[in-house]
């Protein structure tokens, strides 16, 4: 412990750790903490009725999901049961034409491939139609999930730690996460060696991460090794996706995989279909997996300019019908269903109010995503409202919807009056709230520091970046980047007499006023080591400006 940094103690405390063995174990290069699959209700079950299957040389599908955790868990089952010689196919439904989760018309298509036994991953535990009608047609049926459950549970071995029954110790799992918690339970029933298991946690990482589950606890292990296994460059495909994208296999980091292959593996079922995100992570060859990453990385940058014309749409119509409102529910009709979670994002950070987007199914039906601010829990906010819709689902944070179109007006004075009532319980609700992890000065930002840092990565929900606050800065040197000027580098001169090389990205014109006002201003970001040319230098990473 003495040989910790005091400010990594610090950080440490202010998350909640603070005895020695949690503050080792959370920096250990090594981490051991992780449970025994079978403590996870029904796995047991499942792991016997697979090899039971596998053993008769009967058929298996394997039923995911079609963003980042949805292909990772259908890959991970697929290699390893593949390598245990199972005949197993796998099938992703279209966002577009069938949508989320199980669907009667898929399990039909899959009996008619003479397929015995249905394994879901990342979806199917609310799915208690499809699962029974599956049962109907002679199928056996395992979900393993992740989700929340809060409606009738479907009948069938189903592997969730958020299921009422089970004494799983750890409830935060991705849908990855379950899947090879059960490929574990098979790999140890099945007296096989652990190198089975070890070469699947590349896709764990990546699942984890892009999923936003929180990087604590056991997910912190499976990410952690993960990341070790990525950096090994076994998986060609993926070697493949991270040299053309422009990473450096060696130091890939948790950023790389959120903002880099995360969202290409997602581009794939928002723009076109997930499959080829499966066929990339099972390539074995360089040469077959080429045509695939440039195909995700075409689907990628029409993702971008897809969302980016929706942005602009959806805000046109916020300013001229919706400005005053306290929650925007946009009803854009020709908004790509793919991307519309990510402009309802964007635009939810950019006027700090939950934003829902409605699309036409084009069958009278208003299909909605939304993502909300920090002290609203847009779940429950929905929840109160359910009668007006088909179906709902998701979190606090995030949601999807399908509803009539004639019930929208309904909707919207139903939020409203929620919204009027939160606000009387809570006149602050709107209200952002500093959040600094630690204030610096900048003589104290040395490589040795940001060194130490890094060993609190991997980074993401629930261990975010360390939010560092550098006061009493003057900006000098400003140059804008890019074609719009959206992003901006400059001198960060510190009342300590340093001067810190920043840079901001994507919110230039959003922050003009504090970046050219003369004043002295406080940085909100994480410091961080550029390389170029063989030198190293520190830069800071700007987030925000107060």
């Amino acid at each position: 412990m003495n040989k910790i940094n005091p400010i990594i103690i610090e950080l440490l405390n202010k998350r909640g750790i603070s005895e020695e063995t949690e503050i080792l174990e959370f920096l250990s290069d090594k981490p051991t903490k992780t449970y025994d699959p079978f403590l996870l209700h029904d796995l047991e079950a499942g792991v016997d009725l697979i090899l039971s299957v596998i053993n008769e040389k009967k058929k298996i599908c394997i039923y995911g999901d079609y963003d980042a955790d949805g292909i990772t868990s259908v890959s991970i089952m697929l290699q390893f049961l593949s390598n245990l010689n199972a005949d197993v196919t796998y099938y992703i439904p279209s966002r577009f034409e069938e949508g989320y989760g199980l669907n009667k018309e898929a399990v039909a298509k899959i009996k008619e491939n003479s397929i015995d036994l249905i394994i879901t991953v990342d979806c199917g535990s609310v799915s208690y139609e499809e699962v029974a009608y599956a049962k109907e047609l002679g199928m056996d049926i395992i979900v393993t999930d992740h989700h929340s459950i809060t409606d009738t549970v479907a009948d069938c071995i189903l592997i969730n730690p958020k299921h009422p029954n089970c004494q799983y110790p750890f409830k935060y799992l991705a849908g990855c996460g379950v899947a090879f918690k059960l490929a574990q339970g098979i790999q140890r029933k099945a007296g096989l060696p652990k190198r089975a298991i070890n070469e699947l946690l590349d896709l764990v990482a990546i699942g984890t991460i892009g999923d936003i589950v929180p990087l604590v606890d056991e997910n912190r292990t499976l990410v952690k090794y993960g990341m070790n296994v990525i950096r090994q460059g076994h998986r060609k495909g993926l070697v493949k996706l991270i040299e053309d994208i422009s990473l450096q296999l060696p130091k890939i980091k948790s950023d790389n995989i959120a903002f880099g292959i995360v969202p290409h593996l997602n581009a794939a079922g928002r723009m076109m279909d997930a499959k080829i995100g499966v066929e990339l992570l099972k390539a074995q060859m360089l040469e077959e997996s080429q045509p695939i990453v440039e195909e995700l990385i075409k689907n990628n940058r029409q993702r971008k300019k897809v969302q980016e014309d929706t942005f602009i749409q959806c805000e046109k119509i916020i300013l001229e019908n919706h400005r005053e409102d306290l929650f925007f529910i946009v009803n854009c009709p020709d908004a790509h269903e793919g991307i519309s979670g990510i402009v309802a994002g964007k635009l939810k950070d950019k006027y700090k109010k939950p934003t829902i987007i409605l699309t036409s199914t084009g069958e009278n039906y208003l299909k909605g995503t939304g993502r909300s601010i920090k002290k609203i829990n847009l779940y429950n906010l929905l929840k109160e409202q359910e009668k007006l819709f088909e179906r709902f689902g998701g979190h606090a944070g995030a949601c999807g919807l399908l509803m009539k179109n004639e019930n929208l007006d309904a909707f919207r004075q139903g939020i409203s009056a929620s919204i009027l009532k939160m606000m009387e319980l809570d006149p602050d609700i709107f209200q952002e709230e500093l959040e600094i992890d630690i204030a610096l000065e900048g003589k104290e930002l040395n490589f040795e520091l940001i060194d130490e840092l890094e060993k609190l990565a991997p980074f993401g929900s629930c261990n975010e970046k360390p939010n560092v606050a550098l006061s009493q800065i003057l900006i000098k040197n400003l140059q804008y980047m890019g074609n719009d000027r959206k992003h901006a580098r400059f001198s960060a001169c510190c009342k300590d007499g340093s001067v810190i090389q920043s840079v901001l990205f994507n919110k230039a014109i959003e922050l003009k006023e504090k970046l050219t006002g003369q004043k002295v201003v406080t940085l909100l970001g994480s410091p961080d080591i550029s390389e170029w040319n063989g030198t190293k230098r520190i830069q800071f990473l700007v987030n925000d400006i107060w």
